[in-house]
């Protein structure tokens, strides 16, 4: 899963493209101050003084003085020359990192009620939750000026001239403009904490969505998952399905079994009280439900999946009035943070989904499986190497492995030894890992500043780490290995961290891919892998755009309800099906896409993991002329200390080419044929 941290309300990090008009009721005459210090300072870059001036008068507002006092500010507060501004520089990192490293730590200590496995969280902790440190940081920052000496002396670069000028910008360039990307607009602490509580309240919905399995009934009112299974939704219950394509008694009708109880989250049928709570059977086919043996009526869940999701939006919409230059979260979420286009997205996403090589690798599945596909079989797991290990088998391994997180945690440093570390190196990075028990499916939250730890969250339950949890620990594991090496090995702090979290998602998926290998077995990337990311791909990039189009109909109709948000999402959901997905796995106008978690806790989100696939796919593809374990360890660490530069010039130094699909369909290609 993601980097915790990324969900926070929006933070000092915050950026757009500003403009050259002054908020203020005195009109600022901007032309008039450039012309007076290029005179005082003739040797100053005059382009980076004439956009300093441009951004930080765009920002003044009336509380901040008057456009006198602003020339004079400009004035006392420009750093003329090099030695000047690097000192600026350097003492404004310094305190930027104690700021965010410090915020960071109250919201982690603030979150660990309601995140870690414990004692059930009272009212109190959810309110907690949602308090959000960062609200207020921009306004004090602002307030003190020290956020106009930034955008004074780091001004911000467009998403179109950091492609462009970034060819030829040396780090300490790189790490001036990244330092510009941080104050580019003004939001109210209140509408920043609007958003927190949005955020908290949907991720506390998400972590208490748990199924109980063991009280599913067939329509012959059998049970036919162990008593004691719990499953979250979507990540458990998704990875259940991938759990019986291993031979196992009763596979199949578990697979139908968990499509039917997907399908009744999606509408919003299931009934509430059988959610996260053991006093109720359930039929999910025929929606029945009883009570120590009698049936009993349950209300309907309804709406209350979109009702979080709308609560995003309406969130959203508030911060759009202060984001003139982006003014959509859609083009925040792309543009400002992914730093690709939406549509360059989409395109990408479509070249793939509708390519002939789909359909080849659905008949291959097909031919394995000896049945006609099912919508569940975007999901088809039988392209890795433990599809022929039972998961029980897996699960006896990893319970007696890792019974606690302390357990996991301890053997991190043998597990990069494995994967080609030295023990120097192993002990680094692990020393700077702390796994905690997950109240929910688990996630990775990163440090901030570097004296603090990266958090590994994973949910173990109380026989140990079963199979499940643990792919997904050794995925969350990758994410704080990048987090740690982008972070302390940093040539300059601004650059920390990767471009977008595609990046982040690559090296997890990476490091998850060899989970098998990391209890000792013998496990190689080989065709099968192609094949496994490729399908990966398939299914992910429909998922995403669902997401991508919700979001679109959303700012399209902004007085919906949540009951035509539910319509308009299962609508959607139907016509990508039917238009990718319907040809190779049949059933027309399945809703499956729309099942995802992240749609209701993470906006937009999503389509990261298929960038992080086609990211991880084209470094595979590089580490491939690296078969010593030793070079591959070596490559990582050269390659994450890259930093946050936009996403093409970050591949094209990690591996000469920008980010595309051309090499893993080219690479299936030579498989099936």
């Amino acid at each position: 899963m993601k980097n915790f941290l990324n969900t926070l309300t929006l933070t000092i990090m915050a950026t757009i493209i500003v403009g050259c008009t002054s908020t203020n009721n005195t009109p600022i005459d901007v032309d008039s101050i450039v012309t007076e210090m290029q005179e005082l300072y003739p040797s100053a870059n005059h382009d980076i003084m004439q956009r300093g001036i441009s951004q930080a008068a765009t920002l003044w507002q009336e509380e901040d003085g008057t456009a006198q006092e602003f020339a004079q500010f400009v004035k006392d507060n420009y750093a003329a020359d090099d030695d000047a501004r690097k000192t600026l520089f350097d003492k404004l990192s310094t305190a930027y990192e104690v700021l965010l490293g410090a915020t960071n730590q109250v919201a982690v200590a603030l979150n660990l009620p309601t995140m870690l496995t414990g004692p059930e969280p009272i009212e109190l902790d959810y309110i907690m939750s949602a308090f959000d440190p960062f609200s207020h940081m921009t306004s004090d920052l602002f307030e003190n000026k020290v956020a106009f000496i930034t955008i004074l002396n780091f001004p911000n670069y467009t998403l179109d001239e950091k492609n462009t000028l970034g060819k030829e910008w040396s780090r300490q360039e790189w790490a001036y403009a990244r330092m510009g990307d941080m104050f580019t607009s003004r939001i109210p602490a209140d509408i920043n904490k609007a958003v927190g509580q949005a955020n908290a309240d949907a991720e506390n919905y998400i972590a208490g969505y748990n199924i109980m399995m063991g009280k599913l009934l067939n329509e012959e009112q059998k049970a036919i998952f162990p008593e004691d299974m719990v499953l979250l939704s979507h990540w458990n219950l998704r990875d259940e399905i991938k759990s019986n394509y291993a031979p196992s008694p009763l596979a199949r009708e578990k697979q139908e079994m968990i499509y039917q109880v997907m399908l009744r989250i999606i509408d919003g049928s299931i009934p509430q009280e059988v959610i996260n709570n053991t006093t109720y059977q359930w039929a999910p086919y025929s929606n029945r439900t009883w009570k120590e043996g009698t049936e009993v009526t349950l209300a309907a869940e309804d709406t209350r999946r979109y009702e979080r999701i709308l609560a995003h939006y309406n969130a959203m919409k508030q911060v759009d009035k202060y984001t003139k230059q982006a003014p959509t979260g859609i083009i925040r979420n792309f543009e400002v943070d992914v730093e690709m286009m939406p549509q360059e997205i989409e395109e990408l996403f479509v070249n793939l989904v509708s390519s002939p090589q789909v359909k080849a690798v659905g008949a291959l599945i097909r031919e394995r499986l000896g049945r006609d596909l099912r919508p569940y079989d975007i999901w088809y797991d039988g392209f890795k190497s433990r599809s022929t290990i039972s998961e029980d088998q897996l699960t006896a391994q990893t319970r007696s492995k890792y019974p606690t997180p302390e357990a996991f945690e301890a053997d991190m440093p043998r597990m990069l030894v494995a994967l080609g570390f030295t023990i120097d190196e192993a002990n680094y990075l692990a020393d700077k890992i702390t796994v905690q028990g997950a109240r929910g499916s688990g996630h990775a939250w990163g440090a901030v500043g570097r004296w603090e730890n990266s958090l590994l969250r994973t949910r173990i339950g109380g026989e140990g780490m079963d199979y499940k949890g643990y792919n997904i620990a050794v995925h969350e594991f990758g994410h704080n290995v990048e987090q740690t090496i982008d972070l302390y090995d940093i040539d300059y702090y601004t650059l920390r961290g990767v471009p977008n979290t595609g990046f982040t998602e690559a090296l997890a998926f990476i490091f998850q891919k060899r989970d098998l290998k990391l209890l000792g077995y013998n496990q190689q990337i080989d065709a099968n892998t192609t094949l496994d990311i490729f399908w990966g791909l398939y299914e992910i990039m429909g998922v995403s755009l669902v997401d991508i189009r919700m979001w679109q109909w959303l700012y399209a109709h902004p007085e919906a309800t949540a009951a035509e948000l539910r319509e308009a999402t299962m609508a959607i959901a139907r016509d990508v099906w039917n238009s990718y997905y319907e040809p190779v796995l049949g059933e027309k106008d399945s809703p499956i896409l729309a099942i995802y978690s992240h749609m209701v806790n993470s906006p937009m989100y999503l389509p990261n993991y298929p960038l992080g696939h086609i990211i991880e796919f084209q470094l595979e593809e590089h580490f491939a002329q690296y078969p010593n374990s030793r070079d591959f360890a070596n490559e990582i660490m050269r390659i994450y200390r890259l930093g946050r530069l936009t996403p093409n010039h970050w591949m094209q130094q990690a591996v000469g080419s920008n980010v595309n699909t051309t090499p893993i369909l080219n690479a299936i290609d030579a498989i099936v044929k």
